[in-house]
């Protein structure tokens, strides 16, 4: 007999930020997200002993330092529960890819010295490529394993276009995918290939959404 899977509520979802209470279930999610994304298990050495506890830290140091930095943490709810989650960056240099020293001594800790040099170089190589100077980043994104290909992802990417629709002063946000099948879920929402960069031993496509779209 086939065991039910529960389904939330599509039409009672809605997004918020999130609050201290949420972080470690966000966290989690993007674990879920990123166990298998091969610019992580690259950096993060996931064919040695050790990986799933060097990304979950990695991943929470990042959560706790965007909550930290005031960086938005946009979630999809049902009532409490949370489903989705995105971690972005502000057009805000004081907040870039050098972090916090403490961020970086923890990443140290956790990631190693060339994981963490990984991870900074990443986001400079990012940078360089998009084209704007005042822009969002969208570093993180996930949907919980128990809800997704019911249409959650492109709801909260509604999200994250209203928190870039709501600040006057960014021109656009910009992301680096890493696999090839998430690259249409972008393009549907109107963000365009602007360079691959290689970090490490991946290829990544930089892309890019403008906050006014040209008609075609």
């Amino acid at each position: 007999m086939a065991t039910s899977v529960y389904q939330p509520d599509v039409e009672h979802i809605t997004f918020s930020y999130l609050s201290a209470e949420d972080l470690s279930v966000a966290a989690s999610i993007l674990y879920n997200a990123y166990f298998d994304d091969p610019l992580f298990t690259d950096i993060f050495n996931a064919d040695k002993e050790g990986y799933e506890a060097r990304l979950r830290s990695a991943i929470r140091e990042e959560v706790n330092t965007f909550w930290d930095a005031q960086q938005p943490l946009v979630g999809l709810y049902e009532d409490d529960r949370l489903l989705a989650v995105s971690c972005l960056i502000s057009p805000d240099a004081a907040f870039g890819a050098g972090r916090f020293w403490h961020w970086r001594l923890k990443m140290l800790l956790t990631a190693g010295y060339f994981g963490t040099k990984q991870m900074i170089a990443k986001e400079e190589k990012v940078r360089e490529q998009i084209p704007a100077e005042n822009y969002h980043m969208l570093s993180l994104i996930g949907v919980h394993p128990d809800y997704q290909d019911i249409g959650l992802g492109h709801m909260l990417m509604s999200a994250i276009l209203g928190v870039l629709e709501d600040d006057p002063s960014s021109e656009g946000i910009g992301v680096l995918v890493t696999v090839d099948k998430c690259k249409s879920f972008f393009v549907d929402a109107a963000f365009s290939g602007v360079a691959n960069i290689s970090v490490g031993n991946i290829t990544g496509n930089v892309m890019f959404r403008p906050r006014k779209l040209t008609s075609k």
